[in-house]
């Protein structure tokens, strides 16, 4: 079917309700953005808190939003505990993954691929919707009695069990975001393996869209163990079960009316067989956009493709091997703790080799300093610090004095900040032409990056400081109420003011988005970057069903700087000189 051969949709059919894989990636990015600066505004209280203890906030609207949790502007312990249960959940489940997978994910693999759309349109926008609520109800939470799931975004029980009306917003948001995540995984995996074009073998794949089918794989097989105790714990709160409540719980002197017999445990194991494997569904999009704009802006072949592959595969399988990891504190024996550790080490070593190539890929490269390729360049180290800060942790040994300090939270972060974030604003700043056929300032893009690096590392470097002198997190005066915390907490306010001005490090973004989409003039070329892959070979912005005929494809994803060639790219869909 032509492109002309389709009815003209009406406004809400075509942006709203729409079934367009297109439409949807956008659809994600805009509310996941919303959402990352929802859950950057409420860390940002819990700063001011840790720097200025018991101090009024600074804003009187906040006290107006919040009267429960901040009466005459001071927060109380309860509202502290909520803001760091939903700012870890909203980041990483209404933010990083949805941007990450949902957006970048639904945009660019089916042009990749060759593909008209997804496998499953109708599916697809279900996916989206689902989100969408799950986001909602989220959100709602915090004013209802009691305020938003006050018992860390891990949720453990008996804790969470007892805890508040929130609690229970908190799981039907998560069924509903869990849901969402499995009909796109679902989608994903269909469309890449049925709907890639003519010669487009598997390895011929860009590197993206390997990082996106392992993702896929991992949503698909780890998140069901979550909703199932999502669906147990709620039964725990509204029809008093006991999957998760033991018996002789004892609460303020007074022992709880269950039936018992639940273990805590069990949930802990439930969860983290996802949150770690979760670990992965953050990170990977984001390195296969990272090797995207390295190979496009180093102009040469990325450096040990196949290696990148199996490595990725690799880790996908053996990241369902590590998740007890999170769980030495619980008395497991030497033995099984041996084996986690054990797994724990394996599966640095793919890492290592995703990271090494794309460090090798930059040598010898005529390299481009452009603003994507500057965000990805700084994925790179910050990546490899989360990384490495990670192996202690992977220790019991270790473990057992690092465990809930904020050395978990300074290597957590790096790795979905600075590392995942960087990746995802170079996505950004790449396919943006694509999108919308307009060209990003790059003066505003390098301010935007330098500006972030500094103050990410700003942000975060302090928590190692802290973490190795015994502050522990979830602490709502930060620690001030111990006397062997003394010499490290003045680090608070420093990260405050540093997360302070990683806010307005996002405001050169914002104009740079807002003056680009207002301006007129558009990219001259359909490829503005001189690309090899295949969504570069449609019209700009592209249209119904994406390509004018049907495309097919005559080599690998990385042809630069190919000897002998006329030009130093050579795409994919570009017919060899024999063959025409």
């Amino acid at each position: 079917m032509s492109v002309e051969d389709h009815n003209e949709l009406g406004f809400w059919r075509k942006y709203i309700f729409s079934t367009d894989h297109k439409v949807i990636g956008v659809q994600y990015a805009l509310t996941s953005f919303f959402f990352l600066l929802v859950g950057f505004s409420l860390v940002l209280m819990m700063r001011w808190q840790l720097a200025y203890p018991g101090q009024p906030m600074p804003f009187e609207f906040l006290s107006k939003i919040f009267p429960a949790g901040l009466p005459g502007g001071v927060m109380v312990p309860e509202f502290y505990n909520s803001l760091g249960a939903m700012h870890g959940t909203i980041m990483v489940f209404l933010g990083i993954v949805p941007l990450a997978f949902g957006a970048f994910g639904n945009f660019v693999v089916p042009l990749q691929i060759g593909a008209p759309d997804m496998a499953f349109p109708k599916l697809n926008a279900a996916s989206y919707w689902a989100f969408f609520l799950g986001g909602i109800v989220m959100l709602i939470s915090f004013w209802v009695p009691g305020g938003a799931a006050n018992s860390g975004w891990t949720s453990y029980p008996p804790l969470a069990n007892i805890a508040t009306t929130g609690q229970t917003w908190w799981l039907c948001g998560m069924v509903l975001l869990i849901t969402s995540s499995l009909l796109g995984s679902v989608n994903f995996i269909a469309t890449i393996i049925q709907l890639r074009a003519k010669g487009m073998t598997y390895m011929r794949l860009p590197f993206f869209v390997w990082a996106q089918l392992v993702t896929a794989f991992l949503l698909l097989l780890a998140f069901p163990p979550l909703e199932a105790a999502g669906v147990m714990q709620l039964m725990d709160r509204l029809f008093d079960t006991s999957f998760f409540m033991p018996s002789g719980l004892i609460v303020s002197g007074e022992a709880v009316d269950v039936s018992g017999g639940g273990s805590p445990l069990l949930w802990q194991h439930l969860f983290w067989f996802l949150a770690h494997p979760e670990v992965y569904v953050l990170i990977l999009p984001g390195m296969g956009i990272v090797a995207e704009v390295i190979a496009n802006n180093t102009r040469k072949p990325l450096w040990g493709y196949k290696s990148l592959v199996y490595s990725v595969l690799f880790l996908g399988f053996l990241s369902f091997f590590v998740w007890a990891h999170h769980m030495y504190m619980t008395g497991m024996g030497t033995v099984i703790s041996a084996f986690f550790q054990t797994t724990t080490m394996i599966i640095s070593v793919p890492s290592v080799i995703i990271l090494t190539c794309l460090f090798i890929s930059l040598w010898g490269g005529s390299i481009r300093f452009n603003t994507p390729m500057l965000f990805a360049l700084g994925f790179l180290p910050m990546f490899g610090i989360g990384g490495l800060t990670g192996l202690p942790l992977g220790f019991n040994a270790t473990d057992l004095y690092l465990h809930d300090t904020y050395y978990v939270i300074g290597h957590f972060h790096y790795v979905v900040a600075p590392g995942t974030i960087f990746a995802l604003f170079a996505g950004v700043y790449y396919w943006f032409p694509k999108v919308t056929g307009k060209m990003m300032n790059e003066m505003l893009g390098k301010i935007h990056f330098w500006a972030s690096m500094i103050f990410m590392n700003g942000v975060f470097m302090p928590m190692f400081i802290q973490g190795l002198g015994g502050v522990n997190r979830r602490l709502y005066d930060g620690g001030l109420q111990y006397a062997q915390n003394e010499p490290v907490l003045h680090w608070n306010v420093f990260m405050t003011t540093s997360a302070i001005c990683l806010g307005f490090a996002q405001i050169p973004f914002l104009i740079n988005l807002i003056a680009t989409l207002c301006k007129k003039k558009r990219v001259e070329s359909d490829n503005p970057w001189e690309a090899t892959t295949l969504e570069w070979a449609t019209p700009t912005p592209p249209p119904h069903g994406n390509f004018l005929t049907e495309p097919v494809i005559y080599r690998g994803p990385y042809e630069y700087s190919v000897p002998g060639a006329k030009k130093d790219f050579t795409p994919q869909f570009e017919p060899d000189e024999e063959s025409k």
